[in-house]
């Protein structure tokens, strides 16, 4: 990721989240990152799913595309 890519980012702990608000949240961070100016094949969607039962989210623009 360069100084100039955009990311968008969040941890959700065990029990805060769904496979479906998941699926929701990383379409509303796609959505928000494409009305910034990125084309498709710009970003990219990185979903960790942790040991604890959480995950972390992270959306970004890859402007070295």
């Amino acid at each position: 990721m360069s100084s100039d890519d955009v990311e968008i980012s969040t941890r959700l702990r065990p029990g805060e989240w769904t496979q479906e608000s998941l699926d929701e949240l990383v379409r509303e961070y796609q959505h928000k990152i494409a009305e910034m100016g990125a084309a498709p094949n710009e970003i990219k969607t990185h979903i960790e799913h942790t040991e604890a039962g959480g995950v972390k989210v992270r959306v970004e623009w890859d402007k070295g595309l």
